[in-house]
């Protein structure tokens, strides 16, 4: 395989896993949607934290443990499920929180980036993913770790594209979805849906 036909193919099948609806897309548009497109940007920066996290992991050989140790998996899993349940949670229990959006506190809005990074990098399916996808891509002969930063590089450039997206498209409606009753609906669905996807995960396999 080329240098070019690696280029071409990652960045088809990095397209796909991109636009494959998931805990990703739902927090970017319920944050867009309850807190503002700045606090939702934040979010996107957070999970492209995460993704260079996971690639970091994975280029100097931490991604492979994840990918091959039941334990590390196991632990990393229930991690990445209790802090879903726990976000699930609060925004059901909590639905009309955080409502304040662009006028939230400089505390409150460090919060996004943490939210999107750790929810990326508590979500063990994404190192085994990494540690077993990315390396087909790597022409034979060239250097592991630069090869595995550059594919990461295009994944998270797709993935802030398909994020101001995203974000763009749900900003005309905000002044509609940013109504007290319409946010606590949000919340809750979201919530209910990042429970789902913490059950998910809790019963995850290698």
């Amino acid at each position: 395989m080329t240098i070019m036909d690696s280029l071409l193919a990652f960045t088809l099948a990095a397209t796909l896993l991109t636009l494959t609806p998931g805990l990703d897309t739902a927090l970017i548009l319920r944050t867009t949607a309850t807190e503002g497109g700045k606090k939702a940007f934040q979010v996107a920066l957070g999970i492209d934290a995460g993704c260079f996290i996971w690639g970091a992991m994975v280029a100097f050989g931490l991604g492979a443990l994840v990918a091959v140790s039941e334990l590390a998996f196991n632990i990393l899993k229930w991690c990445g499920a209790l802090y879903l349940c726990w976000l699930g949670v609060q925004m059901i229990w909590r639905p009309d929180s955080e409502i304040g959006g662009e006028n939230t506190s400089s505390v409150k809005t460090s919060n996004g980036f943490i939210r999107g990074m750790l929810g990326n990098v508590l979500n063990p399916k994404m190192g085994v993913f990494y540690a077993s996808f990315l390396p087909q891509f790597i022409p034979q002969g060239h250097s592991p770790v630069i090869w595995t930063f550059g594919l990461v590089s295009i994944h998270v450039m797709l993935g802030t594209i398909w994020s101001l997206t995203l974000i763009f498209a749900t900003r005309p409606l905000s002044p509609l979805l940013r109504r007290g009753n319409v946010i606590k609906w949000m919340n809750r669905a979201t919530g209910g849906l990042f429970l789902f996807f913490a059950f998910k995960l809790a019963l995850s396999r290698r």
